[in-house]
């Protein structure tokens, strides 16, 4: 795959100059390591970055944990202090918003009304917080979890509340109710689906999930619709929620963690490729060699999974966003990380590498259901994807064995008395 990709991704920008003005439309982790990464590799050109938070880039996954608990800050999320970003000689247009890209004259417009002219764009806008249908909320008393400024807020609201409600049994919504327990608010987590967190993990760690939060004191409901949200009869401050068997439901306020959107509008409006995210290669580049995009936006194809993916994690925003900027300047080195994902809820780490159908079988090593054990997923003797709960080390270690493609025996895989090293 490497080479030929390599290949015609050189021969596509060998007529072109080398970019002496590069803009970035996105100011989150992704654009942040793009702005660092092309200083680091020597790029000493004009260097536009449009974002439309007040805040210089920030790493997002403390927002559903240590922010929200009121244990860090911006000053503690920050991708660069202040002082070393002005040394990065960034023009951040902040806050503004790109509002349109004219790909004939190479043009980012803003909605304050500025433009810039660019040899090279990045989109690096990731993505909002998904909405629930209007027709289903009448209440106010509803928030959504994507920015910082978000999480403070929330925090505040949370430590202020005796009870909330979180709609969507995924990752950010067990975060959340994990942080409310910890800050000793009561918590409802209602999921639409079968089991928590349907689409990313098999059964038995869905279980181990639901079980993990109920012994935590979180009433987590499956199954569930919601038809409706709206104020208390009795307390405006308050709400209700209504499901499809009629039941109901109080709380203080809810929160909704039910996905994300990407960001796609501006590039689609442009003509540039759109297909469950932006589509680029290896590289991270469009189908106008110019125009590049990474990070939560970006659907790319993943040398692992074998297949096109747009990734919502920490560490694809950071990576892949590391290898666009190298391609910018003429250095193609294809981005192939294996996907890694991770989560802390109460005394757990949970981590995920690689790909793991939803229907998988594991191999277990250690110990389920209690909160220290490794699962495997293997094809014909390799590892393909592995769980780990608590267990770093053991991840790392097999990160390593799935990076040389090592051939592996079950049976001593699982044998939690011997070393896995």
């Amino acid at each position: 795959m490497t080479d030929v990709a390599t290949e015609k991704a050189q021969a596509a920008h060998a007529g072109l100059e080398a970019p002496r003005t590069i803009v970035v439309i996105g100011g989150g982790q992704a654009a942040g390591w793009v702005v660092k990464t092309l200083r680091k590799e020597g790029f000493a050109g004009r260097l536009v970055m449009i974002a439309d938070e007040v805040h210089l880039p920030y790493e997002r996954p403390p927002l559903s944990k240590a922010v929200l608990a009121g244990d860090a800050d911006i000053e503690t999320v920050r991708l660069v202090k202040p002082a070393d970003f002005d040394a990065l000689n960034v023009e951040a247009w902040q806050p503004d918003c790109a509002t349109s890209i004219d790909r004939e004259q190479r043009i980012v417009r803003t909605k304050s009304g500025r433009e810039v002219q660019y040899d090279r764009l990045v989109i690096a806008t990731g993505g909002a917080a998904r909405r629930l249908p209007e027709s289903l909320v009448q209440t106010s008393h509803l928030a959504y979890l994507r920015t910082l400024d978000e999480a403070v807020a929330l925090g505040e609201r949370l430590r202020g509340s005796k009870r909330v409600l979180v709609i969507g049994g995924g990752w950010i919504g067990l975060e959340v109710a994990a942080t409310a327990r910890k800050l000793g608010v009561e918590a409802c987590v209602v999921e639409g689906a079968p089991r928590l967190c349907a689409r990313s993990l098999p059964p038995l760690v869905s279980d181990f999930l639901l079980e993990l939060h109920r012994a935590n004191g979180v009433d987590v409901r499956l199954k569930a619709a919601l038809v409706k949200l709206e104020d208390h009869p009795r307390d405006v401050n308050r709400l209700r929620a209504t499901f499809a068997d009629g039941s109901t439901l109080d709380a203080d306020f809810a929160v909704a963690g039910i996905g994300l959107a990407p960001h796609t509008a501006i590039a689609q409006a442009a003509g540039v490729k759109v297909e469950d995210g932006i589509v680029v290669d290896h590289f991270g580049a469009t189908d106008d060699p110019r125009i590049f995009a990474c990070g939560d936006v970006a659907n790319h194809p993943s040398a692992w999974l074998k297949r096109r993916v747009r990734l919502e994690s920490w560490a694809n925003a950071q990576n892949q966003a590391i290898s666009t900027a190298k391609a910018l300047l003429g250095t193609f080195e294809p981005y192939a990380d294996i996907p890694w994902f991770w989560s802390d809820q109460y005394d757990v780490n949970l981590q995920i590498l690689g790909d793991i159908p939803a229907n998988a079988e594991l191999a277990v090593r250690g110990d389920l259901p209690g909160k220290r054990a490794t699962l495997f997923y293997l094809e014909d003797n390799t590892i393909r994807g592995v769980i780990a709960i608590n267990t770093p080390r053991e991840l790392k270690l097999s990160r390593k064995w799935m990076n040389q493609g090592r051939t592996i025996d079950l049976a001593t895989l699982t044998d939690a008395s011997t070393a896995l090293a």
